[in-house]
């Protein structure tokens, strides 16, 4: 076994397929944790928020998605922060995404940093699922075929500190499949809310702590009440390379954020979850290899070159 399948178990997968989320602590260091949210401080330049939440649902509402709550949701790269750049693809999330996937290659196809604050917005939202917005058709019925979105935790975070609400598929199935969000006939969608909410789980952990789950698990973000709380958290989702149907970000209409900082520190495995070809592709060639350089003067481009020279 290797060191990064060493910080989760078979048991973890198993139980990701089978009830499409499980939560793993411990599965980052101290120092790891520690070097993300100095990060997470440099880029929001906050700590804490204020003494009492906000709050605008309305009588009987069961949440619901607020814009406010994602003026703080920013994807990967961000400069100054090689910790917080390099954390979603970490090999440890690299392999357990390889595990539950059950495929060698895997592809990053969406990497934000969440950094939630009490009294920025009311952070309370329906329980939904990911599909809709992650693929044009529905989950697969086997889970290895979907996706595994994996949520680090890198502050301590309780039910006052906003962890995220989640119903375990075996439960949901009692109630309705992932379709049921699409029916918006009136009285629908409070009843499915209401019905899932007697079987809502509370992912409440410590910072360390990675939390994956499938794009067909009913989840929901809760609202921060703690007084100056915060919540430090990494969304990093996984594909098997090469699957077209399922996608949010596209790498490089972000050009203009700092990618020299990621490819100076990440490994050809790293870059390969974003959709940089491996050393030995045919792509690389003394050509590309020369602009690549041009593009990214200070990128260590040793692996590439030497497995292009190969006979």
């Amino acid at each position: 076994m290797s060191l990064e399948q060493q910080r989760f178990t078979a048991e973890d997968v198993e139980t990701w397929r089978r009830d499409g989320v499980t939560l793993v602590r411990d599965f980052f260091t101290p120092e790891e944790v520690a070097a993300v949210r100095a990060d997470f401080e440099q880029v929001f330049g906050r700590t804490a928020g204020a003494e009492q939440a906000m709050d605008k649902k309305k009588a009987g509402e069961i949440g619901r998605f607020n814009g406010a709550q994602f003026r703080t949701l920013e994807a990967v790269p961000f400069p100054g922060a090689p910790a917080l750049n390099l954390i979603g693809v970490h090999p440890a999330l690299i392999a357990f995404a390889k595990a539950a996937l059950n495929t060698d290659a895997v592809h990053l196809y969406q990497c934000q940093a969440w950094a939630k604050f009490t009294g920025d917005a009311d952070y309370d939202q329906p329980f939904h699922c990911d599909y809709s917005n992650h693929t044009l058709t529905v989950p697969s019925e086997d889970a290895a075929s979907n996706s595994v979105t994996i949520l680090n935790y890198f502050t301590d975070v309780t039910d006052a500190h906003g962890a995220m609400r989640y119903v375990t598929r075996p439960d949901s199935d009692r109630v309705a499949g992932p379709e049921a969000t699409l029916d918006f006939a009136p009285g629908v969608q409070a009843q499915l809310q209401r019905d899932l909410m007697a079987h809502e789980r509370s992912s409440a952990s410590p910072a360390g702590t990675a939390i994956p789950y499938s794009i067909d698990v009913y989840h929901r973000g809760a609202n921060l009440t703690a007084p100056n709380g915060h919540r430090y958290a990494v969304m990093a989702c996984f594909k098997r390379a090469g699957d077209e149907s399922i996608g949010f970000h596209a790498w490089a209409f972000h050009n203009t954020k700092p990618w020299a900082e990621l490819f100076e520190r990440a490994s050809p495995e790293q870059l390969a979850c974003f959709g940089v070809k491996l050393p030995g592709d045919p792509f690389w060639t003394e050509t590309t290899l020369a602009r690549a350089q041009a593009r990214y003067p200070r990128w260590d481009l040793t692996p590439y070159r030497v497995a292009a020279s190969r006979p």
